[in-house]
């Protein structure tokens, strides 16, 4: 988890995480028997995101100190919508469900979810600690657009550098014909 340097591992990150998540803003996979979650994806609209939250949530967890430098830290992830841009917040697929196609079968989810709200455009992030998200962006037809350095915070967030991946989709989700 990119955010478990800021979070940590303990007990505080999975329960902030519960009281934050808005289970309106993601899509999952679960085991045929539907007692299993096999993986999820968040995105970020006009109306919410999958990850919200504030100063008042962090410091619930983390007490005031802890949740001000947290949230000054998580504030320089954020990322801005713009019209017609489908903004992917976050993607996870459980340890033994890796390599079973979950992750492509979620991105196809969120292509179809694109489309059908409107937007022309999904646009995510990867870390570069993590090449096997960025191989499968890749192979589902994410391109690079641009690659934000963090410099010396690298040592804070325990990656250095995210580079944003866009896709096209068409109004089903598709790819639009080229030219």
């Amino acid at each position: 988890m990119k955010l478990a340097p800021i979070l940590g591992r303990d007990g505080r990150a999975q329960a902030f995480f519960c009281d934050i998540l808005d289970p309106d803003f993601c899509l999952s996979a679960v085991s045929g028997e539907g007692t299993k979650l096999l993986g999820l994806v968040g995105f970020k609209t006009s109306k919410g995101a999958l990850t919200g939250g504030g100063m008042g949530d962090l410091a619930r967890h983390y007490g005031w100190f802890g949740g001000l430098w947290r949230g000054l830290l998580l504030a320089l992830l954020e990322r801005d919508l713009e019209p017609g841009i489908f903004l992917l917040d976050g993607i996870a697929v459980a340890p033994d469900a890796r390599g079973l196609g979950i992750g492509t079968a979620l991105l196809e989810a969120v292509e179809l979810e694109a489309g059908r709200r409107g937007c022309r455009t999904v646009r995510l992030d990867v870390i570069d600690t993590n090449p096997r998200a960025r191989a499968l962006y890749e192979r589902r037809g994410y391109e690079p657009v641009s690659v934000e350095r963090l410099g010396p915070l690298r040592h804070l967030f325990g990656f250095a550098s995210a580079t944003r991946m866009e896709k096209a989709v068409g109004p089903d989700g598709t790819r639009p014909p080229g030219p």
